[in-house]
């Protein structure tokens, strides 16, 4: 009789710990992982294209809209300038 145990052929995780050497934890039933390596339910990124969606702040439509403000704004202080330009040439 051996003196080996019989999970000593069983699949581990793998993978790399901080110290360089692979996790002999056991992986998660159906995953390659363990708990502690992502193995677990709900790990990971979403599904999909969640992460890369925009605040909305840098679209083309918003910085239109700051362009156009920034033009109004220069347009109404131009006029009051030339308004207080007029009101002090008037006799």
């Amino acid at each position: 009789m051996g003196t080996e145990c019989v999970a000593a052929g069983a699949q581990r995780c793998g993978a790399r710990t901080r110290g360089g050497r692979p996790c002999r934890n056991h992986p998660i039933r159906r995953r390659q992982r363990c708990r502690l390596h992502g193995g677990a339910p709900g790990t990971g990124a979403p599904r999909g294209n969640g992460n890369a969606l925009k605040h909305g702040r840098t679209t083309a439509a918003a910085l239109a809209a700051r362009r156009a403000i920034a033009r109004l704004i220069r347009a109404s202080r131009r006029t009051l300038r030339e308004m207080g330009e007029e009101q002090s040439n008037r006799p």
